[in-house]
């Protein structure tokens, strides 16, 4: 509809309708967390989580809004006809742009239930949208290096601690546990410091999934394996803002997730971390391949 503007001019009432958009949404949101955190009742406390994920699911909506407002993407998408939202599923995706996130709400959004994403914990201080994440539950993770745990050793096992916990509170409502397998955007710098077996993805870390299914991997009824392709590159946000988006791939896979997987202890069984991390890396080699036909079936233009 403003196609014919500039794009800076695009970009510039983007910024002015997600900025607004947050703030309205905001406030409801706090208010219903509070409430939540005042009544200590289970019934009711479930019916507060349906609310606030309705506010979080009409914020989505209107960035949808505002990205076809600015906009003339072409979608080509495969295989999401299969997901509800009466079940619970582990989701995960390559991981190439902070635009996957948009791309994931704006294809999933009321489609399945609200994706829940695994964030550092420095990403709880980010102002306004930080603290509605933590009042939408999202698990906020502390990484430890090496050899901080090396000399901390009492320090080892947040992270599980940290998921059980989140996903505890996971049990009452379906949920879409969402994780970036690869933990971090793809780059050529990444990719070459890693020395990746695979052409278009960085290595898989295996652990964040295997916590999940240790806490819930009853509850959920299947993965789903999210495959994003960018023709023309990899978009920056901005591009996303100002509408220079052209065209987006992107392929769901629901596959169901390994009895043997389910309830195993990623940390102390090495055999099952073992067969664990060779599951994943499967997944990977299947995506990567799928990530080259994607590239010859959708080249630049």
């Amino acid at each position: 509809m403003l196609h014919f503007l500039p794009a800076p001019v695009r970009g510039l009432i983007a910024c002015l309708l997600l900025a607004l958009n947050t703030l309205i949404c905001c406030w409801p949101l706090f208010f219903v967390a509070l409430l939540k955190l005042l009544i200590p009742v289970p019934v009711v406390q479930r019916a507060l989580r349906f609310v606030m994920h309705g506010i979080a699911e009409f914020w989505i909506g209107t960035n949808n809004f505002w990205i076809n407002l600015v906009g003339q993407t072409q979608w080509h998408v495969s295989g999401r006809g299969s997901l509800d939202n009466q079940h619970s599923y582990l989701v995960t995706s390559n991981h190439q742009s902070w635009v996957d996130i948009l791309v994931l709400q704006y294809q999933l959004n009321r489609r399945m239930p609200l994706l829940k994403f695994f964030l550092k914990q420095e990403l709880i201080w980010v102002p306004v949208i930080g603290l509605c994440w933590w009042a939408l539950e999202f698990p906020f993770m502390k990484r430890f290096s090496k050899e901080y745990l090396a000399k901390h050793p009492e320090k080892a096992g947040e992270d599980l601690a940290t998921t059980r916990k989140a996903c505890e509170r996971y049990k009452t409502n379906p949920v879409s546990v969402f994780n970036f397998l690869e933990g971090t955007r793809l780059t050529p710098a990444k990719h070459a410091q890693q020395q990746s077996p695979f052409k278009h993805l960085l290595k898989p870390k295996a652990g964040g999934i295997a916590f999940v299914l240790d806490a819930m991997g009853e509850q959920l009824h299947s993965l789903v394996n999210v495959t994003i392709h960018y023709p023309q590159g990899n978009p920056g946000f901005w591009d996303l803002l100002s509408g220079r988006i052209p065209q987006v791939v992107v392929h769901f896979e629901e596959l169901p997730i390994p009895a043997e997987f389910i309830g195993g202890n990623y940390d102390k069984d090495p055999v099952y971390r073992q067969n664990f991390q060779n599951w994943v890396n499967q997944l990977w080699q299947a995506k990567d391949a799928q990530l080259e036909q994607l590239h010859q079936q959708y080249p630049p233009r």
